[in-house]
């Protein structure tokens, strides 16, 4: 999915952003308009290896707040289908207990929405 890369004053990374979803666009367009620095999916986190040491379960969040040292993942799936990322986000506090990382639902999304007038449609 390709989508409009406005020109960010708050990014932090190299490369401009290639956001998967409409809502990762929104949060990077109220975190930038409101001065927070912000990366896009820097770091990639090895959750599991098989036998050999080859990475078999890895998490990348979406965004990383130097600021206030967090990673956020944003996830609009339906309810039922997170399990799999609540997995991961466990399974990286398990494994990384010193990284602060918060999972942000599709109602959190939704209220920023309402809050902030984002459009979130794909």
């Amino acid at each position: 999915m390709i989508l409009e890369t406005p020109d960010f004053q708050a990014y932090r990374g190299q490369e401009p952003p290639r956001f998967a979803n409409k809502a990762e666009l929104e949060c990077a367009k109220v975190l930038d308009y409101y001065g927070v620095p912000w990366d896009y999916e820097p770091t990639t986190f090895v959750l599991e290896e098989d036998a050999d040491g080859r990475t078999t379960l890895a998490f990348t969040p979406d965004f990383f707040l130097p600021e206030q040292d967090l990673y956020l993942e944003i996830t609009v799936m339906k309810q039922r289908l997170v399990t799999r990322k609540n997995r991961k986000l466990r399974k990286l506090r398990e494994r990384y207990p010193e990284v602060q990382a918060k999972l942000f639902y599709k109602r959190d999304i939704e209220r920023l929405a309402e809050r902030y007038q984002l459009e979130l449609a794909s």
